[in-house]
């Protein structure tokens, strides 16, 4: 996988040259890893309901195609978008998902903080009280019987620390998963991430960990590209 350390660019920009990439003929397609940070900026996914956006002041708003509600992109968080052909690959979305997911997990291990998920709510998930500790979470995705639906996401105890959406078309994914390295958090609350009020965001600095963007973007390329293989 070809990875790009793009730095800081604008989000719109971004997002055109990313459908523009994953469009091209069979022939000229090129898998890619694109490794950034974004002005801030709030971005509304396809499910995205306007009345989540409770005071964003100058901070523009952004409608994409992504899947998902609103989240926030600002200076200090490494965005990942991993440019990849699933039918190549052989995995499905779900699988997909999976993979991003594991790979902030794994990214986040390295930095000793354990990285959770919770049932019926995509992204990753730390523990404020106990970031380093291995318990099991309560909140787990847990087998269901077939066309039992997800329960309603818990968030008691827990902080976003990751964030993921993703756009499929023609077995092409792009948009890809936000991990808070050191950021302020304040633009957080004047949204309901993700459309839940009330939830709590946090980042690497916040929980004691003092590594910089980069070597947590190495880290989560490094992940991207083992767990993301064939």
């Amino acid at each position: 996988m070809d990875i790009r350390v793009l730095g800081r660019v604008d989000y719109a920009p971004t997002l055109a040259e990313m459908k523009r990439a994953t469009a091209l003929p069979a022939g000229q397609f090129r898998e890619q890893l694109w490794l950034c940070e974004h002005p801030p900026v709030f971005t509304l996914g396809l499910a995205g309901r306007p009345e989540h956006v409770l005071a964003p002041g100058a901070i523009p708003v952004v409608q994409t195609d992504r899947g998902g509600q609103v989240t926030y992109h600002g200076p200090g968080q490494v965005v990942a978008y991993p440019l990849v052909d699933l039918s190549l690959r052989g995995y499905f979305v779900k699988e997909y998902v999976h993979r991003l997911e594991e790979a902030a997990i794994r990214t986040l291990a390295r930095f000793e903080i354990t990285g959770h998920r919770v049932a019926g709510a995509p992204g990753i998930y730390v523990r404020l009280q106990d970031p380093s500790g291995h318990a099991v979470l309560p909140q787990r995705p847990q087998r269901r019987a077939p066309g039992t639906p997800a329960p309603p996401p818990d968030f008691t105890g827990l902080a976003k620390i990751a964030a993921l959406g993703i756009k499929v078309g023609h077995h092409r994914s792009y948009h890809g998963l936000a991990l808070n390295v050191a950021m302020d958090l304040e633009p957080f609350s004047r949204i309901n991430p993700c459309g839940y009020p009330g939830l709590p965001t946090v980042d690497l600095a916040t929980l004691g960990v003092t590594a910089g963007w980069n070597e947590v973007a190495a880290q989560l390329a490094h992940e991207l590209e083992r767990l993301l293989q064939p």
